[in-house]
């Protein structure tokens, strides 16, 4: 056995398979904002790309929230399967109405067999309201 690399996670709200086996990602992101709390995201998805390993592993993702303790998401455990060095292994975790009831930089985690590989931020803030103009003095 060979632990796997992590080669990517990326953050988007959809993705499609093409025939030819490609994937295509739609909405790439990295925050989210909103007028209002809590945001509801309707939908979230995490693809993550293993290489460079051999074996059987299990990955789960997860968020935390801004406190790097509350739990928001968690994906459930996910296997992979490498049969040589040269294989990679492609895992997309799709979450639906995701609650997010604070602002704040939130953590998305990539757990492999019970080790953290991969952390990074997602930031969720508010839009101020927007201020009308002001009438000029008559």
């Amino acid at each position: 056995m060979m632990i796997p690399d992590l080669q990517s996670c990326i953050v988007c709200d959809d993705v499609r398979q093409e025939r030819n086996g490609k994937f295509i990602l739609i909405g790439i992101f990295d925050a989210l904002a909103a007028s209002t709390l809590p945001i509801r995201h309707p939908q979230l998805v995490a693809v993550s790309r293993w290489c460079s390993g051999e074996g059987e592993f299990w990955q789960k993702t997860r968020l935390l929230g801004p406190d790097q303790q509350t739990v928001v998401i968690e994906g459930k455990e996910i296997p992979i399967r490498l049969p040589s060095p040269e294989a990679t292994a492609t895992n997309v975790e799709i979450f639906m109405n995701i609650l997010f009831p604070t602002e704040g930089t939130h953590w998305v985690e990539v757990i492999l067999n019970g080790d953290m590989k991969l952390r990074f931020p997602l930031r969720v803030s508010l839009i101020p309201p927007s201020v009308p103009p002001a009438h000029p003095a008559e």
